[in-house]
């Protein structure tokens, strides 16, 4: 046998028979160095516990939200710092809102607008507007007796020579002047007693919703000038200062919420039909394994995410594992996020 051979045999022996005796003389490392070979094949091969009970590994994953304003303009206020519990509601941040208050202000003025030229169009022409429209008419209609009796009697006098044929003319013409000018009067009467057409009044509606619209969107803008938490949690980053400008959807703040809080686990390929959604579980946590909380079996993947290859023998299938949710039921700050937890199924039947 080659020496460099038996040199390294010798050595390897001598290390297991030097860790044997080590082992040997720390009782309490040797149950340690157990019970992490156990948990270790456990949470490969998916083992139950030794009371009958399926478990998982997994840890905790707490949803996380970046804030930030649907409108743009400088960051005035930041009343947040990093680790601060907010409450929904809660105003966060704030913009400047000058600009914003002169875009209401001159919003309002375009509908007070646009309303006073619909109600003038709906009311019609005042009384007195009318009135003149009549008088106008009695006067076309005195025009035309006057100038038909001019014309009558220029005519008869054309009979004996008395006018000449010029001034007949004129005659005519007058008369028949005065007789379209008394057609135009009466058709301006008859418009100012009906008042505006039914299109320009749908034409003012128009513009008069389409300003209301302008005025609203005015009003939204000035309120999402104000950056408000959606639900409880936990201030995680501080994005920004007070006197940034932002454009729209800059993120200002990320915000972990405080509810829902769930385990992001999973389940070997062997176990799969022993779990399903709605089941309960108990989560343990390193830090309170005597105070596991509860929770419920929410989501079970429909995919493996572990396969070793196309084809799987019945020893290769053992490998595949599936991503399943539990939904923790009551969670306090005592769970945060990636923190390693340990998932215990209430099975029916107890295993």
């Amino acid at each position: 046998m080659n020496p460099k051979k038996i040199v390294l045999i010798a050595v390897v022996a001598s290390a297991v028979v030097g860790v044997a005796a080590w082992l040997a003389l720390n009782p309490a490392a040797l149950g340690r160095a157990a019970a992490t070979a156990r948990l270790a094949w456990d949470s490969v091969t998916g083992q139950p516990e030794e009371n009958g009970r399926l478990k998982a590994y997994g840890n905790i994953d707490v949803r996380q939200v970046n804030l930030s304003f649907y409108v743009g303009g400088r960051l005035e206020s930041l009343d947040v710092e990093e680790g601060d519990r907010v409450e929904p509601g809660q105003v966060l941040a704030s913009l400047e809102k000058g600009y914003l208050e002169d875009d209401i202000r001159s919003a309002e003025a375009t509908v007070a607008a646009k309303r006073a030229q619909l109600e003038k169009l709906e009311a019609g022409n005042r009384k007195e507007e009318i009135a003149q429209a009549r008088a106008e008419t009695e006067r076309a209609q005195a025009a035309v007796v006057l100038a038909k009796a001019t014309f009558e009697r220029r005519r008869d006098l054309a009979k004996t020579s008395a006018v000449s044929r010029q001034s007949l003319d004129e005659a005519e013409n007058a008369l028949r002047e005065a007789q379209a000018s008394l057609k135009l009067a009466r058709a301006s009467q008859r418009l100012m007693e009906i008042g505006a057409r039914d299109e320009d009044i749908a034409a003012a509606e128009a513009d008069l919703g389409a300003a209301e619209a302008a005025l609203a969107t005015a009003h939204r803008r000035y309120a999402d000038s104000d950056l408000v938490s959606p639900s409880a949690g936990t201030v995680l980053t501080r994005v920004q200062e007070p006197g940034a400008v932002l454009q729209a959807n800059t993120t200002v703040l990320t915000l972990a919420l405080t509810d829902p809080v769930w385990v992001r686990a999973y389940i070997p390929e062997p176990d799969l039909g022993r779990i399903h959604p709605g089941m309960t579980a108990d989560v343990y946590t390193d830090t309170r394994p005597d105070h596991p909380y509860t929770g419920q079996v929410g989501f079970i993947s429909p995919v493996a995410e572990f396969t070793p290859k196309t084809v799987e023998t019945e020893e290769l299938r053992v490998n595949l594992v599936y991503r399943l949710r539990v939904i923790v039921e009551h969670p306090d700050e005592g769970l945060r996020q990636g923190m390693p937890v340990t998932v215990v199924f209430r099975t029916e039947n107890g295993n």
